[in-house]
């Protein structure tokens, strides 16, 4: 599957009406810091720190990406910071499609393409489907066209009562795990998008399908995918990759998600399936 156009998470328009005091502080209070740890680690003084909170005080540009840095504030968010506090964006947002990503496009493009015949697929901050290589194109065989027209979102293919969801035997599981994850994101990135999503896929009905009483063990190790294909019963363990210390948006909100194979069963049957 060709990498397409990334989409986009905006913002609360509240965000740069906020100021930067109170964002500031909003994500002290998440990192459970208190005024006198960030200042410390930021190489400033809880009075400073305390000031800009209050409006008392305008930081500096850099203060801002300092206190950000330390924060671990996602990077779409310190652009939020940097406006609220009156200063133009620091990270550019450059299309997936912009001639400057192509390096990126063909390096995902390697990576997922080599992991196969095991499922590989990168998503967007939207959970929209940039790329996907044969392995995540096997699972979906008989999902409606419909479900598949762009954007391509990971999270409707897999909730959604017509998509993936009557074939995956643990549900109820997977399912708490997708919607945890989003609600994590969800706190991070203030995206009245990815709000509706999130509303959209856990309305979704669940099929009364449960797992058999009697079925092979669930590795200790992580919350595995169990998904039928052809009447076979797939095992999946996932795993989720980012681009360290990005600098742009577009990049840093990028996720690459590969599927190891739980079990003996599933590595035999995927690499039949290659051949």
């Amino acid at each position: 599957m060709a990498i397409v156009a990334s989409g986009t998470v905006t913002l609360s328009p509240a965000s740069s009406e906020l100021g930067i005091g109170p964002l500031l502080r909003g994500w002290r209070m998440r990192r459970r810091l208190s005024q006198l740890e960030l200042a410390l680690q930021a190489d400033s003084s809880a009075r400073h720190i305390s000031f800009i909170e209050t409006g008392r005080s305008r930081p500096s540009e850099e203060m801002v990406l300092r206190l950000a840095e330390h924060l671990d504030v996602p990077v779409r968010e310190r652009n939020a910071l940097l406006l609220a506090a009156g200063y133009a964006p620091h990270y550019p947002e450059t299309p997936l499609d912009d001639p400057s990503m192509a390096a990126l496009r063909a390096g995902m493009e390697q990576l997922i393409q080599g992991y196969e015949p095991y499922p590989a697929v990168v998503v967007d901050a939207m959970y929209n489907v940039v790329a996907a290589n044969r392995g995540i194109t096997m699972l979906l065989e008989d999902v409606p066209e419909r479900l598949l027209a762009p954007p391509l979102n990971v999270m409707r293919l897999s909730l959604h009562p017509q998509g993936l969801a009557p074939r995956i035997r643990n549900l109820r599981e997977w399912r708490g795990h997708l919607l945890d994850q989003m609600d994590r994101q969800i706190a991070l990135e203030r995206s009245s998008a990815l709000r509706a999503l999130y509303e959209e896929v856990a309305a979704y009905p669940v099929p009364d399908r449960t797992e058999p009483e009697h079925h092979e063990p669930v590795p200790h190790f992580a919350l595995p995918l169990r998904i039928e294909h052809d009447d076979q019963v797939l095992s999946f363990v996932s795993s989720i990759s980012t681009f360290n210390t990005p600098m742009d948006v577009t990049v840093a909100e990028l996720a690459i998600e590969t599927f190891l194979p739980a079990d003996p069963a599933t590595v035999k049957y995927l690499q039949s399936m290659s051949m």
